[in-house]
Order: C-alpha cells, then structure tokens, then sequence
C-alpha cells in the first residue's frame, strides 16, 4: 500500500488577533513564512487515518538530530524532534535548539517537526515559538480538569496564531518528567468522556492520554499493562490524534495495537539514549579507552539510527 505521509510544505498564516504586543510580534514573525520545520498536524492526522504513527524521538545534539533525520529520510516517512525544557537549556538554549534542528532539516525532503516537549509555562512556550519551534505541548495534568482546560486554550490561542501544533495531556502518568516525579499512586489514567469534552473544549491538534505506560526506564518492580480497553474507549469519543508517552520499554505488541486503536504520535527517549551511551562505552572498551572522535560518536550515531529505524518500522507497519 502506498500511502503519502509527507506534507512537507506548510504556510503559516493567521488572521487570529491577539492581544499583547509580545504576540504580535510572534505572528509577525512567523506568518507567511514557509518553514523548514513543520507543525505535527496534518503528519498525524494522516498517521491515524491510515493506522500507523509518528515517533517522537528526543534529541539532544546535531548527530542525535542527524540520526533521526537521515533514518526517516531512508523511510521516506516523517518524524518528530522532541526536546523538554530542561534538555533544551543544556543545549545552549531555545534558540540554539532550533537552529540545530532546522539546519538538519533542511538536508532531508520528509517532514520534520520540532517539538517542545511537557512544558510547564505559558511563557516558556511562547520563547520556544519565537525561538522557532513547530510544535509544543503544554502540559497542565497536574491541576483539576478545568484549570487545566484554562491553561490550554491559553496556549492554543496564541500557538494557532502563529501556525504552531498543541499537544496536551489529560490523566497522569508514573515517572520521571523534567522536574517532576509522579509515584504510582499518584498517577491516573485517563477518563474517556473527559477526554472527549476536553479536546472539545480546548482546540487542540492531539492529546496524550494515559493509559498504563510510564515515563523513563521501567523499574524491574513495574509491569506494564497497557489498558487497550480504555484506549479503544477514548478512541470513540475523540476524533483528533492521540498520542502515548512512555514508549521506551513498552511491550512492543501492545504497541501495534495502541496504534491500530487511534494513537498517532509516540514519544521515544529513554531507548536513543541508552543505546548510544552503550555503544559508545562498547567501542571505548575495544579500543582500549584510547580517545577517537570519529568512531566513538559515530558509533553512538550509528546506534540511534538502528533504534530509530526499528521503532519507525514498528509504528508504520500498516504501510511499509
């Protein structure tokens, strides 16, 4: 089957008023413009529609962004940058993030998008739309439904305005994100008819919902047990996108079926990060620890793309 993933031209156009001035000098900034990096929108509604999904996979510098990019290239399928607050800043900041992505960007034909990943803020959401991002996700799942709502539709008014994708979160997942542990007893799964009024109410282009998986490497003390049941259950009832965290050690069969059940857009870190460490410390041992720029990251690079190959493979499986 031959399916057209790519829509890899995207004008960002706006006639939405706003009301500060910073705003309107984030419109000014972005209209009319035709972006190398593109918002994740219409790559996941064509993912969903045709039962496959977008990988998320986090960057970290230019050979980790080079090897997603030159393996999605080799696919001919897109893929997504994604980078938190906090990994950003360690990079020099986020401008200098989405410099690196779009100057890989501009050496593949496949879309790519840059997203800003569980933000926290408004105000660092909009310095991550200045600097040049595509996409961003806020994420309020730690306040009740409707404080959560509030911030949201506050983020999509002036993300849409400059022709950028929202992703939010409804329910709380196990782990580690950024700054913030959440226990297990304090995680939640998410509600099906709040997924539907939230999504309804906010505007946004996809959620991420949860539902059994965890963010960061499973403990050997943790199973995971992807409740399909409430995926397909929130599938009915929300017809945007919707997106799973946590997908590093996540059983790779329950995977295929989340995303034959509406999920269009994974999110992969934990696995890029621990294949590169590993065969960089691989090839530093068989070299005796005799320092080579060349092959060490070369091979830690080399290592990304086999993951992210792989996970691309597994995602898009309906249409490879």
């Amino acid at each position: 089957m031959n399916v057209n993933m790519n829509d890899n031209t995207i004008i960002a156009t706006s006639s939405v008023s706003v009301n500060t001035p910073r705003e309107e000098k984030l419109i000014n900034l972005k209209e009319a413009l035709i972006m190398t990096l593109v918002p994740m929108t219409q790559m996941l509604k064509n993912a969903r529609t045709n039962k496959c999904a977008v990988g998320g996979f986090m960057i970290w510098n230019y050979d980790s962004a080079k090897a997603i990019a030159d393996t999605a290239q080799k696919l001919g399928l897109p893929a997504i940058y994604i980078i938190g607050e906090g990994e950003a800043i360690s990079m020099g900041g986020f401008a200098n993030v989405a410099r690196i992505a779009e100057s890989v960007a501009k050496t593949v034909d496949v879309p790519i998008a840059l997203h800003a990943d569980h933000f926290r803020s408004y105000d660092a959401i909009v310095q991550a739309i200045v600097a040049g991002y595509s996409s961003v996700m806020i994420d309020a799942s730690r306040f009740p439904l409707e404080e959560n709502i509030r911030l949201t539709k506050e983020v999509v008014k002036v993300a849409h305005a400059a022709g950028v994708s929202v992703e939010a979160e409804l329910g709380r997942l196990p782990g580690n994100e950024g700054d913030e542990d959440v226990t297990v007893e304090e995680s939640f799964q998410t509600d099906p008819d709040e997924a539907a009024y939230f999504a309804e109410q906010t505007g946004i282009d996809a959620l991420a919902v949860s539902i059994g998986t965890m963010h960061g490497a499973y403990p050997k003390s943790f199973k995971p047990e992807i409740n399909i049941q409430r995926l397909m259950e929130i599938e009915k009832k929300v017809s945007i996108p919707l997106v799973m965290h946590g997908g590093s050690g996540t059983p790779q069969d329950k995977i295929a079926e989340a995303v034959n059940h509406g999920i269009a857009k994974i999110n992969i870190a934990t696995d890029l990060v621990t294949a590169a460490a590993k065969r960089i410390a691989e090839v530093q041992q068989a070299e005796d620890f005799r320092y080579n720029v060349t092959t060490t990251f070369q091979a830690g690079k080399e290592a990304i793309s086999e993951v992210v190959e792989q996970r691309m493979r597994l995602l898009n499986q309906n249409i490879l």
